[in-house]
């Protein structure tokens, strides 16, 4: 099990990871964590890499946005062949979730819109 932020959460491996590639991750996650609510790493297949959620919310956001941002990219691709998706956002009323998608990973990162309004 991996520590992030406040959540003790499994931690996924995938058997294309190298160490350099691995350590960008976990700068990325670093660098971010505590600005936000959570964030989920899932790797080409779908399968999660690092989270700072529980097994059960990792799942759920891993398996949902994947499915999402390969439909939106679908869509990209079918407006322009030559074009791709580079990052996809949702807003809704209690929570944002910014998707960036590259080649072997895509990074999810839930926020909390209002939380500027809050403090």
């Amino acid at each position: 099990q991996a520590i992030l932020g406040s959540h003790s959460v499994p931690c996924y491996s995938s058997k294309r990871s190298n160490p350099v590639a691995m350590s960008e991750v976990e700068e990325t996650l670093n660098r971010i964590k505590g600005h936000v609510e959570g964030i989920v790493i899932v790797n080409a297949e779908g399968t999660p890499i690092r989270s700072t959620f529980n097994q059960q919310q990792t799942l759920q956001y891993s398996s949902l946005l994947s499915q999402l941002a390969a439909k939106a990219r679908s869509v990209v691709r079918d407006l322009d062949p030559m074009n791709d998706l580079t990052f996809l956002r949702i807003r809704a009323k209690k929570f944002e979730i910014m998707v960036a998608p590259d080649r072997e990973y895509i990074l999810i990162v839930i926020q909390d819109p209002n939380a500027d309004k809050n403090s």
